[in-house]
């Protein structure tokens, strides 16, 4: 066996053991922020920072980038090219990095310092776009680009794509539903390319038709919780159907950020914005109920929020 069959070999062990550690995050319960409920009504999270990349992303990431190879659309000479809000573009880098995939992303200026310094860590190529332009912005920046010079490269879109939403009929909504023993009654997941709600809930649904599947976005459009989606005035992602979810939920940023706090210091779990939405909007739901089981998605934990110098001091 020569040296490059070694290195290949190594390298493909690399990418599979990393792989591996995709999905089957822990299911926790929250306990004290729930104080109040019925002792029939449970709200569990799921901890999706497990994920070797940070994030819930990495799941439909991974898969974003083994679909096109395998339909010969990424190849050796094409970087992958996408927009994000910056943990989708964390888990392209985190792939991309092991793989060999040169990665050129699209993200708002204003995404946090952490995320921004994340990216540049890993070695992405990455444009920052007009913060008040938003995901939408730096959607049409790679448009641009990709007509310019469509030889060079492969576009995920991550918006569109169905090998997102797939992602979590395939492994998010069999883990939850496995993990609770069939006894999930509602289901809560923020939106933002939507993929988490159109595929764990579409599982959810094939399993059980009575589980209601509630959605939560921000209150307004200029909101500041990083990854969600006021859908009200959003351009709305190709893969998104707005009917599936029964419900939706909007939340108060200040809400949000409180809540933050109060999963830190009372669950003690460091987690990001859009998991303290998460949180709200699970409460609201249950708060309604006698007896249930609740089961919403902490997409990510709390480091890449740091630099946000007022949303760990009390209001």
């Amino acid at each position: 066996m020569n040296i490059l069959t070694l290195e290949k070999n190594f390298l493909d062990l690399q990418v599979d053991s990393l792989s591996a550690r995709v999905g089957n995050t822990p299911l926790l319960p929250l306990r004290r922020v729930t104080l109040g409920l019925p002792p029939s009504v449970k709200i569990y999270a799921k901890a999706e920072w497990f994920n070797p990349g940070g994030s819930i992303k990495d799941r439909a990431a991974l898969n974003i980038i083994r679909t096109a190879i395998a339909k010969g659309e990424l190849t050796a000479n094409k970087r992958l090219l996408d927009s994000t809000s910056g943990n989708t573009g964390i888990a392209y880098a985190t792939f991309g990095a092991a793989m060999g995939i040169p990665i050129t992303l699209a993200l708002p200026e204003n995404a946090s310092k952490e995320r921004i310094a994340i990216l540049n860590a890993l070695g992405v190529e990455l444009i920052l776009t007009d913060a008040l332009e938003g995901p939408e912005g730096s959607m049409q920046v790679v448009r641009e680009m990709l007509e310019k010079s469509p030889e060079k490269y492969f576009y995920a879109n991550q918006y569109g794509n169905p090998a997102n939403w797939m992602a979590h009929y395939n492994s998010t909504g069999p883990e939850i539903y496995a993990q609770t023993a069939g006894q999930i009654t509602h289901f809560v997941a923020g939106l933002g390319t939507s993929g988490t709600m159109m595929g764990t809930g579409r599982y959810l649904r094939d399993q059980n038709p009575q589980i209601k599947l509630i959605a939560g976005q921000p209150t307004k459009p200029l909101h500041g919780l990083e990854g969600l989606k006021h859908m009200k005035s959003a351009e709305h992602p190709a893969i998104y159907e707005a009917d599936l979810s029964d419900r939706y939920v909007e939340v108060e940023t200040e809400a949000a950020h409180e809540m933050v706090r109060r999963l830190a210091r009372e669950e003690g779990l460091f987690v990001g914005l859009s998991s303290g939405a998460a949180a709200i909007a699970a409460l609201r739901v249950a708060e309604e109920l006698d007896e249930g089981t609740v089961v919403t998605i902490f997409p990510d934990a709390g480091y890449k929020y740091l630099s946000h110098e007022t949303l760990w001091n009390d209001a």
